[in-house]
């Protein structure tokens, strides 16, 4: 009997050898854990500026949420990419495409290191408030807000140009990133 090339085959899941669209299989946990290599660019900027609208939401208010929610999505994001972040799912979901359905591309480690940079300041600006040092917090949330102002409105990404610097240094394994390996290539990263 011939397997068609598109679905897979699973027995006892739908039944003795029922085909199961590439859609509905059961999902490996280690992919759920996988950042992708490579990231759409309008995305990565479309996140930052809801970063930026979080950022700003806890710098006027002080209130807990806001950088509860900064810490959650930037560590959800670091482990992996847009499975667990509330933001990055309607971002990539719903607005990317229909805002911009064609962007390009752009390496993925640097993105994901990026989002390691503000996953420890997020963190560090949620463990601040909860201790009662509010103008700690404010000036890592403040931190994070710029940094994603820059992400958002000029497409310039610090935490990926610290990442191609640390490549070029021969820190950070070049492997990992063929593209950061060339800092000439990542421009517009």
């Amino acid at each position: 009997m011939t397997k068609p090339i598109s679905f897979c085959w699973y027995r006892g899941v739908n039944g003795p050898d029922v085909p199961v669209p590439p859609d509905r299989r059961p999902r490996a946990r280690r992919e759920w854990l996988h950042f992708p290599d490579r990231v759409n660019e309008a995305s990565a900027r479309l996140v930052a500026t809801g970063v930026v609208i979080l950022g700003l939401l806890y710098l006027l208010t002080g209130s807990a949420w806001p950088v509860a929610l900064l810490a959650y999505g930037f560590v959800a994001r670091v482990a992996a990419g847009p499975t667990f972040s509330p933001l990055a799912q309607l971002v990539t979901r719903l607005i990317t495409p229909r805002v911009a359905p064609g962007a390009r591309t752009v390496a993925g480690p640097p993105k994901r290191f990026a989002q390691g940079i503000g996953a420890t300041l997020s963190v560090a600006a949620a463990t601040a408030h909860a201790l009662g040092h509010p103008a700690v917090a404010a000036t890592l949330v403040a931190m994070i807000v710029g940094a994603a102002s820059l992400e958002a409105g000029a497409g310039y990404c610090i935490g990926c140009r610290i990442h191609a610097l640390l490549v070029r240094a021969g820190i950070a394994s070049p492997e990992a990133c063929p593209d950061c390996a060339d800092i000439s290539r990542t421009r517009a990263a």
